[in-house]
């Protein structure tokens, strides 16, 4: 049946405006006048001053199944990404086992994934030492570019390029091929200098991750992607210092994005409380100062979307000292739980500096959309695209507990902070998405 959603606050790429929404076989037929369209053999969703958003586009989400499912899993973290406005996720190649390097560990993940997907689902490859002959064939089978390392994930498994040769061979094959390149760039030796002081101090993990083992990670890869030709994203920028460097390589010619997390644009250094491991992940939260810089940067379309890197683990992995742990940020595991959380998490924060409902969907949405390929399709209120759609209040105040989460494991640094921003019904290609439901989602391919 075909069906009209209606509201006075919808969010479509030219700004918000009271208007219909028509939907057909899944797809958006038609934007119209509010109020305009008949109800002649349709199906009237009004949603009266409640937001209608598209569905948000996350393109950074460590899913782990097959290999590490009691850390997440496609069930848990499909019914979360819902439950967030997320109706399109991208999974990483590593933290499953076997990675997703081969085309054999792709098929592992799918198999894995059929059945029980809430959203639609595609999959990154994997560049590692040694697969670069590998590539062509993950290319061939769909996945929508290569993450790598330059250095260590912190999974045996999945190795960092560790030298220049090894970036080189892989950046080159990824040129040729025409796929995305996505990197996590912290150089190693810089790492490997820093002060290391393990215990339970904030201030002393920050500086064993400062901002030049970013700058330096970044330079050298964006000098190799301007030798070899190859496009390639910044993944998860947490320092406001590569941004300099960027700006000189775009306008060198060099054919660069990146990407930031709400966790770097919603918390800072001077939030997180000794042994707070909650708050741990790899590049670090950064002070204020440089958060207000993200912003900026943000601001002025510097970066190509805000994604979660949703990185759950078992809480015991975490260290807790409420748990009996030692509460050591150098030894917890480093990963933010946020897939939930995100879309309210930026908007508290947005809507606080003065933006508008339209921007945190051109960074949330449409942005990661149209890094992978998907615009068109995905990431918009717009004709022809699946009617993947929110509804969203945004002046909806709430508590963030971490029980009531769909995550698998309840852990995350948003624990007992009030958000603004409530979703409160989400569908994928019209359908409702029901956690408690029938799963409808699909696996997607590169366009």
């Amino acid at each position: 049946m075909p069906m009209v959603f209606r509201s006075r606050r919808v969010v479509l790429p030219e700004g918000e405006r009271a208007a219909d929404v028509l939907v057909r076989g899944g797809r958006i037929e038609r934007i119209a006048r509010h109020g305009e369209l008949s109800l002649d053999g349709r199906e009237l969703t009004d949603l009266g001053d409640l937001a209608l958003l598209p569905g948000l586009v996350d393109t950074h989400v460590h899913v782990n199944e097959p290999g590490r499912t009691e850390w997440e899993g496609f069930a848990s973290a499909t019914r979360a990404a819902a439950a967030g406005g997320v109706t399109t996720l991208i999974d990483m190649p590593l933290n499953s086992v076997p990675p997703t390097t081969t085309v054999e560990g792709l098929a592992a993940k799918r198999k894995a994934a059929e059945g029980q997907t809430w959203v639609d689902v595609g999959f990154w490859g994997g560049a590692v030492p040694g697969n670069t002959d590998r590539l062509e064939l993950l290319h061939r089978d769909g996945v929508f570019g290569f993450k790598s390392f330059l250095a260590p994930s912190g999974v045996d498994e999945f190795p960092h390029l560790a030298t220049p040769a090894d970036l080189a061979a892989a950046l080159t094959e990824q040129a040729r091929l025409g796929a995305l390149a996505v990197v996590h760039a912290e150089d190693p030796a810089e790492l490997d200098a820093a002060p290391h002081v393990p215990g339970v101090r904030y201030r002393d993990f920050l500086a064993s991750r400062p901002d030049r083992a970013e700058t330096v990670a970044v330079a050298a890869l964006l000098e190799c992607a301007r030798r070899t030709g190859a496009r390639v994203h910044l993944l998860h920028v947490s320092s406001a210092a590569v941004l300099p460097l960027l700006r000189r390589a775009r306008a060198d010619g060099v054919r660069v994005t990146a990407e930031t997390c709400p966790h770097y644009l919603t918390l800072t250094a001077e939030d997180v409380p000794d042994g707070g491991t909650a708050f741990k992940c790899c590049p670090p939260i950064r002070d204020a100062a440089n958060r207000d810089l993200l912003w900026q940067a943000l601001a002025d379309g510097e970066f190509a979307a805000v994604v979660s890197d949703h990185s759950p683990s078992t809480p015991d992995l975490k260290l807790f000292q409420r748990d009996g742990g030692s509460g050591d940020f150098a030894a917890a595991w480093g990963g933010i739980a946020s897939l939930q959380l995100g879309l309210p998490a930026v908007w508290t924060e947005a809507r606080r500096r003065g933006h508008q409902l339209a921007d945190v969907v051109r960074w949330m949405a449409a942005g990661p959309a149209a890094l992978v390929g998907l615009a068109g399709a995905k990431g918009a209120i717009a004709a022809g695209c699946d009617a993947d759609l929110v509804a969203f209040d945004p002046d909806g105040p709430f508590t963030v507990h971490p029980e009531r989460l769909h995550h698998k494991n309840p852990v995350t640094p948003y624990a007992g902070r009030t958000l603004v921003g409530q979703v409160r019904r989400t569908w994928l290609r019209g359908r409702p998405v029901d956690p408690a439901g029938a799963p409808h989602g699909r696996q997607l391919v590169r366009p």
